[in-house]
């Protein structure tokens, strides 16, 4: 009888291997998009004007389903992991850039005269400043972008790339093996819980200043001679 974890030999992996290769097809095109919103964004802050068009171009091609996109990039990047990440990058920039472009608005103004006064440059304001101050923005679109990612991967099987999770639900229709979707399912969920769960704590580390938890109620809850009156 074939068990949860065996996976058919015309994957050409094991079950972690699966995982390793969808993890790196969903986090690529996350840190890709992050790369090229971080700029886009600070365009957008900086020019007005900018955002509702580059928020118009992004929210378009999100529209794309990925199915599509894929048939369109398949004649020039052939059945590849390139052909899946492409689609996903694009995806992460509807969810990035405003995001970002949110966070770097929110730094209060005296906090960027303040930064003016003592000497930072435009270039040093941003990287030394707004970054640090919209972490929690960039972070929580992240958390959304990452999710997305490590879902829309399983898409890939439907034009053949060996590399994704989704393989094991296309394998489980044509073995008529069930169990296996069921894998597919449970180990995407898992791996979009702990992505999440590790953004959160990453979110901890670089804004040990911000109140988490227990500590943020407290903070929140009015004192009992106030709340009496």
């Amino acid at each position: 009888m074939n068990g949860f974890f065996d996976i058919p030999s015309d994957l050409q992996h094991s079950w972690l291997g699966l995982i390793g290769l969808h993890l790196r097809e969903a986090l690529l095109p996350v840190l890709a998009g992050l790369v090229i919103a971080l700029p886009l964004s600070q365009l957008c802050v900086r020019f007005r004007w900018l955002y509702p068009p580059v928020l118009w171009v992004t929210t378009v091609l999100y529209a794309i389903p990925s199915l599509a996109f894929f048939v369109v990039l398949i004649d020039y990047t052939g059945q590849t992991e390139l052909t899946v990440m492409i689609p996903l990058t694009v995806y992460t920039l509807v969810i990035l850039v405003p995001a970002i472009v949110d966070g770097v608005r929110s730094v209060p103004q005296e906090t960027l005269a303040a930064a003016t006064a003592m000497g930072f440059g435009p270039v040093r304001r941003y990287l030394q400043v707004q970054l640090p101050i919209a972490v929690p923005a960039i972070i929580a679109g992240l958390r959304v972008a990452t999710v997305s990612s490590i879902s829309l991967v399983s898409v890939g099987a439907l034009i053949g790339n060996q590399g994704a999770l989704g393989n094991l639900i296309n394998d489980a229709n044509i073995y008529n093996r069930p169990e296996l979707a069921v894998n597919a399912v449970l180990t995407m969920a898992v791996l979009a819980i702990l992505a999440d769960g590790l953004l959160v704590v990453v979110r901890l580390l670089l804004t040990p200043w911000m109140p988490s938890g227990a500590r943020a109620r407290r903070a929140q809850r009015p004192e009992p001679e106030v709340a009496a009156r």
